[in-house]
């Protein structure tokens, strides 16, 4: 096991972060590769961990052979990997239209869709939360089928924004104690991709979140959507003690640059939580090194609002 020390202190919790698998129904297609390249990392690296999030976008299109091929390759490392919890992604509710074979007689494109990824996932819905560690994880997600973007009701939100404020034996959150959030899509002009001009922002209720992350700045942010890589600027977004820090997560199945150009690659984040700060460690799954751009530092004192 590689475990990061930070001053001789070993880490309260540690977890790994991937996203944009796109798992196709071919074996031998390089998304579904790479996935299984970046759970070999993992097996080997991960050790001791608290476990695995994915960001979204599993599978390329959602369909049932796809999902197929997704657990014959997670079948070679169960035993050797943590729990891995899903974050929901346009790709598996959104993109295009189809019926599966065992969908149920009347129910649409999108609840089928939704079905297939809960029932193959194990996933409650489009959006859960677990307390890790004693750390609290937050998952959110689209309620309605669409191609990029992703569409929060004002239900969602507000389970968001009473979630944020808890502590694990009920009690009021503490500003001190960091929470995860996970959303496939990133809030505009934040992190790498996400820029007006780049278009592969996505949440409809943009303003919304973000009226609620302004009021739990202790909140770290992690997307996918973009495959921007974690050598581009904006890879971090600091909140500043402001808002949530936020966090382009890349992608495991290929990349994109900031010249707006597709590459080859794999990439995703190891974490580590200690009492005083929370450490961003990017990797690269293709080459199975660190990404040293890509290492960052959030304070657990973060300041409030007053």
């Amino acid at each position: 096991m590689e475990t990061k020390l930070t001053g001789g202190e070993t880490p309260l919790l540690t977890f790994q972060i991937i996203t944009d698998t796109h798992v196709t129904a071919d074996p031998a297609h390089e998304y579904n590769r790479n996935f299984e390249r970046a759970l070999q990392d993992l097996a080997v690296h991960a050790q001791g961990s608290s476990g695995i999030i994915h960001v979204g976008d599993i599978t390329d299109h959602g369909f049932p052979e796809e999902y197929a091929e997704v657990h014959r390759i997670l079948g070679q490392y169960r035993t050797v990997l943590p729990e891995i919890r899903y974050t929901l992604g346009n790709h598996d509710v959104g993109i295009g239209h189809w019926q599966p074979q065992l969908a149920e007689v009347g129910l649409g494109d999108w609840e089928s869709r939704l079905g297939m990824y809960t029932s193959r996932m194990g996933s409650p819905g489009p959006y859960h939360d677990h307390w890790i560690g004693g750390y609290h994880f937050i998952f959110l997600g689209t309620e309605e089928g669409l191609p990029i973007f992703c569409s929060l009701s004002e239900e969602q939100l507000q389970w968001l924004e009473r979630k944020l404020g808890e502590r694990s034996d009920g009690g009021p959150a503490a500003a001190d104690q960091p929470v995860f959030l996970f959303l496939h899509q990133p809030l505009m002009n934040t992190v790498a991709g996400s820029l007006e001009e780049q278009e592969w922002y996505g949440v409809t209720q943009d303003k919304e979140l973000r009226a609620i992350l302004d009021k739990y700045p202790q909140t770290l942010l992690f997307t996918g959507h973009t495959h921007w890589e974690l050598e581009s600027e904006h890879t971090m977004f600091p909140g500043n003690g402001e808002t949530a820090t936020m966090f382009n997560a890349a992608s495991v199945a290929y990349l994109w640059n900031n010249e707006d150009v597709h590459i080859d690659g794999s990439q995703g984040y190891y974490v580590e939580v200690y009492s005083d700060k929370v450490l961003v460690r990017g990797r690269d799954f293709t080459t199975g090194t660190w990404v040293d751009s890509a290492c960052f530092e959030v304070p657990v004192l973060l300041k409030t609002r007053g």
